[in-house]
């Protein structure tokens, strides 16, 4: 049997499910391959969507007309803002989902899109034969596509590690595939590492002592991610999550048992995340300390796992049944399922360009964690990535490169191609260099022009277009609405808290007073005038007016800096030149920059070398 398909997606994860999706709505055949057995968009970790940096970068989906904010509001059992006293530049939603529901919801959307076949076959080998590739199934059946999208995730050579027991696997009671030199036979020189993951054991809801814990109710104010949804929309109903603390005991056992942890006794090879830390790391990183907090998270409304977040391990079952009843409130609990690291292949991303493709062959795109990075959101930005700019080969358009600058997608692809990963790499508002722009509440605003650029005109883009029309009146009504000094004007500025008035202001200038929320002082005065504007709409222009002048200034900044960043450079020139150091020359021969803004970012570079192309290159 032979199938043919525009794009094959191997992995029907976070990025491949939004690599399939994203390249279907464009017209393009796809056919996804999913393991026997393994849930599409499984949540083999915690079951949440979004946070810090996170949470942007869903949105940033979602308004490119991806899936996973759409998917997360409708499996959402907990909300929550993430930073809510802090400046709306780094707030971020976080929501807690069932992880049931939202592999179900997944696959309803994927199959039935006309366009996409989802074909649950283990892949063990891809070629690439002229200008198409022909790949395996592990049944003998062989499938063709003109372009190919590996999103493997865990599942290269995927080992399974909870003390000395050892099991192949991608994740739990799941296959692994090939390793990644037998997969893609084609790339016998393709530079590869070993990463590794990991998650905490399973709990047994019934058998935890609540009362003793800390209660988190779903916050009522998080506003939901997908932009057609109203923002204060609960689908199912709402849950509470749980804090407690580990101490000295809990520490006292991880620390009494090195020599049979994976992680400390040499059987773990891979890489593990430093910002997503094991109990294990926490317990020898930071030796003086032993009140390490933990988030005990329901997985889902009919299931009766709890997650227990912060204590990841893959100490034996019996040493993480001791340490774990040594923690208020789960002195009695039972393990449904014990804690596991699992150890996998992931690609050098240096060797792919901003849309994902492969520098040496043509039609090779990977995304996901396969690329060494780790989280769902990630993934999913990777995915979305892609899968446009595989269509938008298909369909003879320019590929879409993500601007840092104006998304943390950009941010994101810019980062993992730019330099050589030596742990997993996760997301943060602090990788951005324009955080103040790139928020939560103006996504629409920051996404249109990349969505344009996709060349239809879909549900989502007459949305975004009635968006930037009522934007741009509201921003014109607030710079245009003035309050004159008189006695019943001081009298309300003084019952609404907003301050004296000695002089005519404008709305606009009210709501930049640092001590003022510019989304109630909008929302009060649009109430009082008697307009209509979307809720959406409101949020991101008062909070834009309360920070114009920041933005105005870093904007000036940027624009002096985006010039030089856009400058395009030839690296095969450069890494043969002898005015540059030897170890920059070979930095810049591995990572292959094409721009001056992926150069200056390539771990290693030294100020003088990055200063002398510059001068090089504008010559």
């Amino acid at each position: 049997m032979e199938m043919k398909y525009d794009i094959i997606v191997i992995g029907a994860g976070h990025a491949g499910i939004e690599a399939s999706w994203i390249a279907a709505s464009l017209g393009i055949s796809v056919g996804t391959f999913v393991m026997p057995g393994v849930p599409i968009a499984e949540t083999p970790c915690n079951p949440a969507v979004g946070g810090v940096g996170k949470g942007q970068i869903v949105r940033e989906i979602d308004a490119m007309g991806g899936l996973i904010g759409r998917i997360a509001d409708m499996a959402a059992i907990h909300y929550k803002t993430l930073n809510d006293s802090k400046g709306y530049a780094v707030r971020s939603t976080r929501v807690q989902v069932d992880k049931t529901l939202y592999s179900k919801i997944a696959e309803d959307i994927l199959v039935k899109n006309k366009n996409i076949d989802v074909i649950r076959k283990k892949i063990t080998r891809a070629q690439k034969e002229d200008d198409q590739f022909v790949l395996m199934d592990d049944k003998h059946n062989s499938y063709c596509c003109k372009k190919l999208i590996i999103c493997a995730g865990t599942f290269l050579d995927g080992l399974l590690h909870t003390g000395d027991e050892k099991t192949d696997g991608g994740i739990i009671n799941a296959d692994k595939s090939p390793a990644l030199e037998d997969l893609c036979c084609f790339q016998q020189n393709q530079k590869k590492k070993r990463f590794k993951t990991g998650t905490p054991a399973r709990l047994d809801k019934y058998s935890i002592q609540w009362e003793k814990l800390k209660e988190q109710p779903s916050d009522s104010n998080a506003k939901t991610f997908h932009m057609f949804n109203n923002a204060d929309l609960r689908i199912n109903k709402q849950i509470s999550c749980h804090i407690t603390k580990t101490n000295e005991k809990t520490l006292s056992i991880i620390r009494d048992n090195k020599d049979v942890a994976p992680l400390y006794n040499g059987q773990i090879k891979g890489v593990g995340p430093r910002y997503c830390p094991s109990i294990e790391d926490k317990a020898f990183r930071y030796i003086d300390r032993n009140d390490h907090q933990l988030f005990l998270e329901p997985e889902g409304l009919d299931i009766n796992t709890v997650y227990p977040n912060g204590i990841s391990t893959s100490l034996p079952k019996d040493v993480q049944e001791k340490f774990v009843r040594t923690i208020s409130g789960l002195e009695n609990t039972k393990f449904i399922q014990y804690g596991y690291a699992v150890e996998y292949d992931v690609v050098d991303a240096t060797s792919l360009d901003g849309s994902l493709e492969h520098n040496e062959i043509c039609g090779l795109y990977f995304a996901g964690q396969i690329n060494g990075t780790s989280g769902y959101e990630e993934a999913a930005a990777q995915g979305l990535v892609a899968g446009i700019n595989a269509a938008q080969s298909i369909r003879k358009r320019p590929k879409i490169i993500f601007d840092r600058n104006c998304c943390y997608i950009g941010v994101l692809i810019e980062d993992i191609i730019t330099n050589v990963l030596d742990e997993p790499y996760r997301l943060f508002t602090s990788r951005a260099e324009n955080r103040l722009y790139i928020r939560e509440d103006n996504t629409v605003l920051r996404m249109y022009y990349y969505r344009k650029l996709l060349g239809v005109r879909q549900e989502i883009d007459k949305f975004q277009e009635d968006f930037i029309k009522q934007q741009n009146l509201l921003s014109i009504l607030c710079n245009e609405y003035f309050y004159d000094v008189k006695e019943s004007t001081k009298e309300y500025f003084r019952i609404h808290g907003y301050g004296n008035i000695n002089k005519r202001m404008s709305l606009k200038d009210l709501l930049k007073r640092a001590d003022l929320d510019p989304v109630y002082v909008l929302k009060t005065e649009i109430n009082r005038i008697g307009a209509c504007f979307n809720d959406q709409v409101i949020d991101t222009v008062a909070i834009t007016k309360k920070y114009e002048g920041y933005i105005n200034r870093a904007e000036i900044e940027f624009k002096r800096m985006d010039k030089m960043d856009r400058m395009s450079i030839d690296w095969k020139i450069l890494s043969e030149n002898k005015k540059i150091s030897n170890e920059c020359r070979q930095r810049i021969g591995q990572i292959r920059p094409k721009t001056f803004s992926q150069l200056r970012r390539i771990n290693g570079i030294r100020p003088a070398t990055i200063a002398y192309i510059a001068s090089y290159c504008s010559t």
